[in-house]
C-alpha cells in the first residue's frame, strides 16, 4: 500500500515579487493537481497579519503531518519559518523576492515551475537557523547602519520598483547622508569587548558571505554564525566598502573585524544608555530589548531542497 504524499499548506504574500499573485496561485494549483497532491492555499494581503496566519497554518498542518510552504521574498520566508521551527513540520519555499539568498544557498530555483518540482519531489533536509533572542533569521540580522540602509532601500523600491540596481543605488544614497556610530559591549567566547561601530552584522547565509568576499562562509557550513563590525569610518570610506562588497572583495578591507561564533551577547555601552534597539532580520525592521543574544538555534528547519550543494556554491571549497 502506497502512503499518500503529505498535503501542502502554502502561504503566499500578494505583495512579493512583481504583482504576480494570480499567476502564482494558478501555477501552484496546476502543479499540485497534476501531481495529485492535496493543497491548501492561504493568501496574505496585510503583511501585519502574516505571523498570525503562519501560526494558524502550522497548527492545521501539524494535525495531518503536512508541509508548510512560504511563497514570497526573504521577509515572508522568515515569518513562516518562525512559526514552523520546532513544530515538527517540514518547510518548503517558493522564492518570489529580489535577492532570494535563503533559497539560492539551498539550491531552490528562482523559476516557479522548477521550484514547484523541488517542492513536490524532493525530501526534507536539516538546515541551520540563526536566532537573535527568540527571533529567527535565515539570512542575516543586524543593527546600526544596515537597518537604515534597508529602510531607505524599501522607500526607493516603492518609487522605482524592485531590482538589484535600485537596491544598490539606495545604498549609495543612504551612505551619502552620513551616519552615527553605536557604542556596544559584545561578549565573545568569554571575553567582553567595548566597540564603537556604525553597524553590527550577523550572517547565517554562506552564499551571501561568499559573494561579498568573506571567509566565514565555511564557518556557517560548519554550524556557526558570521559576525562583522566596522571601525568608525567616513562616508567615503563606507562607500569604498560598499563597492568592495559588490565586487566580492570585502574580506580584503582592513577596516573590518570579521569573526565566527556559536553565541554572541550584545549590550549597549553605559555611555550609550539604550534599553532597546532597532534591528533588521532578513530585511524586516523590528525593535528589540537589550541585551541581544545571537546564537545558532538548537534544532534545524527541515527544508524541502535538492540534495548536495547548490549550483551557485558547488565550486566553493567546503560548500554543502
Amino acid at each position: 500500500m502506497t502512503t499518500a504524499a503529505p498535503a501542502l499548506f502554502v502561504i503566499f504574500n500578494r505583495g512579493s515579487g512583481h504583482g504576480e499573485a494570480a499567476e502564482l496561485q494558478s501555477a501552484i494549483e496546476l502543479a499540485c493537481r497534476e501531481a495529485g497532491r492535496e493543497l491548501h492555499l492561504q493568501a496574505v494581503s496585510d503583511p501585519r497579519q502574516i505571523h498570525r496566519i503562519a501560526r494558524e497554518t502550522v497548527q492545521r498542518a501539524q494535525a495531518v503531518r503536512g508541509i508548510v510552504v512560504a511563497a514570497g521574498g526573504d521577509g515572508t520566508i522568515n515569518a513562516v519559518a518562525q512559526a514552523v521551527l520546532g513544530s515538527g513540520c517540514a518547510f518548503g519555499v517558493l522564492p518570489r523576492g529580489t535577492f532570494n539568498y535563503f533559497s539560492r544557498t539551498h539550491g531552490i530555483p528562482a523559476e516557479l515551475d522548477a521550484a514547484l518540482q523541488v517542492l513536490l519531489h524532493e525530501s526534507p533536509q536539516p538546515v541551520q537557523v540563526g536566532l537573535v533572542n527568540d527571533r529567527v533569521f535565515l539570512v542575516n540580522a543586524s543593527l546600526g547602519l544596515y537597518p537604515k540602509l534597508l529602510e531607505d532601500r524599501e522607500y526607493w523600491k516603492k518609487q522605482l520598483g524592485r531590482s538589484r540596481p535600485v537596491a544598490f543605488l539606495a545604498g549609495l544614497l543612504t551612505l551619502m547622508q552620513g551616519h552615527s556610530n553605536l557604542r556596544l559591549s559584545i561578549e565573545l567566547r568569554g571575553t567582553t569587548h567595548e566597540i564603537r561601530t556604525p553597524t553590527l552584522f550577523v550572517g547565517n547565509n554562506a552564499l551571501q558571505m561568499e559573494q561579498i568576499g568573506l571567509p566565514e562562509a565555511q564557518a556557517i557550513d560548519e554550524g556557526q554564525l558570521a559576525g562583522i563590525t566596522l571601525r568608525p569610518l567616513s562616508r567615503w570610506a563606507l562607500l569604498g566598502l560598499l563597492l568592495r562588497g559588490a565586487l566580492g572583495r570585502l574580506g580584503e578591507a582592513s577596516q573590518l573585524f570579521n569573526f565566527s561564533f556559536a553565541c554572541l551577547t550584545v549590550r549597549a555601552s553605559r555611555r550609550f544608555g539604550l534599553g532597546r534597539i532597532k534591528l533588521a532580520t532578513d530585511g524586516e525592521i523590528v525593535w528589540m530589548k537589550l541585551p541581544l543574544q545571537f546564537r545558532v538555534a538548537p534544532e534545524p528547519l527541515l527544508l524541502i531542497r535538492p540534495p548536495g550543494p547548490a549550483a551557485e556554491r558547488a565550486a566553493e571549497p567546503g560548500a554543502r
